[in-house]
């Protein structure tokens, strides 16, 4: 074949002649690339054994920065409703506090809820509202909600700095402290008061319990359990008039939900989709009126209704 040089004179190469010269060309091009990587500085490359520095998390920090990304009160001012309309007057319920809520019926739930910030710190972000059922749109007056004199409406939330003291985890030193700080206390089932009760068995008429779930309390009385004589009970809670009423066949005790002290729960081992229930109704553990086979999936909602405080499920 014909090549023409850079002087513009041809040359003639056969084939093997081509060959060789394309061979040329490639290690002149391996050895370019062998001298790039020796001029490579010998640090570029992370030690293949080095340890990465542990992360320190303050928990303080974390929650004051989590906090100043949900947008604050003062950031998100709206104008009031012009026509706030007859003044109600109703309970609002958090963390086993009562707040006195005065409020125009033409007032939205968003100027309910900036309202509520004001009140308990909780961002409104962070705040669900519980009025027959979870209050979903913001833009609905308290009159829309039907909110009357002495209704109750119930606050769930967590604050920033609760939520990141729970997801931390406790030290080594913490965990051993706590399980040696204290005797394993004794099951309550196993009591001789309740396990007379228990070891007659489950009713037959009780209502289905589930295990792993958490279900909002029915529209129907919670019904088929019983007390510790054995005798048949049904719970009715009555939100707007803020009563729970105990029914047995004998009669209907009607209580008011504010002046219950506690409620204590533990699930029946032999049936751990029921669990036995405890209403303390004075100022001692005496004054607990006991009740057995109540469904799991209703325990949470039971203590929520009576003592105003969502635990986990929102």
């Amino acid at each position: 074949r014909v090549a023409i040089t850079a002087g513009g004179q041809s040359d003639d190469k056969t084939p093997a002649d081509a060959t060789a010269a394309d061979a040329n060309v490639v290690a002149d091009a391996t050895a370019a690339d062998a001298a790039t990587a020796d001029a490579t500085p010998a640090d570029a490359t992370p030690a293949a054994d080095a340890t990465p520095a542990p992360v320190v998390i303050d928990t303080a920090q974390l929650a004051s920065q989590l906090t100043k990304e949900i947008p604050s009160l003062e950031q998100q001012i709206i104008a009031p409703t012009e026509d706030a309309g007859p003044e109600i007057k109703f309970k609002l319920v958090y963390n086993k506090q009562h707040y006195d809520i005065v409020m125009g019926e033409n007032r939205t739930v968003r100027e309910l809820k900036d309202h509520i910030e004001k009140l308990t710190k909780l961002p409104r972000a962070m705040q669900k509202l519980m009025f027959k059922g979870l209050v979903k749109d913001d833009t609905k007056t308290l009159k829309g909600l039907k909110i009357g004199k002495n209704s109750k409406m119930m606050l769930v939330g967590t604050t920033m700095s609760d939520l990141v003291a729970v997801t931390t985890k406790p030290t080594v030193a913490e965990i051993a402290e706590t399980g040696t700080s204290a005797p394993k206390k004794e099951p309550i089932s196993k009591q001789t008061l309740h396990k007379k009760v228990l070891d007659k068995g489950k009713p037959d008429d009780i209502m289905p319990g589930l295990l792993g779930v958490k279900h909002a309390l029915p529209s129907t009385p919670l019904n088929g359990m019983c007390n510790k004589t054995g005798g048949k009970v049904r719970l009715t809670f009555k939100l707007e008039e803020d009563s729970l009423w105990i029914g047995t066949k004998a009669r209907t005790e009607k209580i008011g939900m504010s002046s219950i002290r506690n409620v204590v729960s533990e699930k029946i081992e032999s049936h751990p989709e029921y669990h036995m229930l405890g209403i303390q109704l004075g100022a001692t553990e005496l004054s607990i009126y006991w009740i057995y086979w109540v469904p799991a999936q209703y325990v949470d909602g039971v203590k929520d209704a009576i003592l105003g405080k969502w635990q986990t499920f929102f």
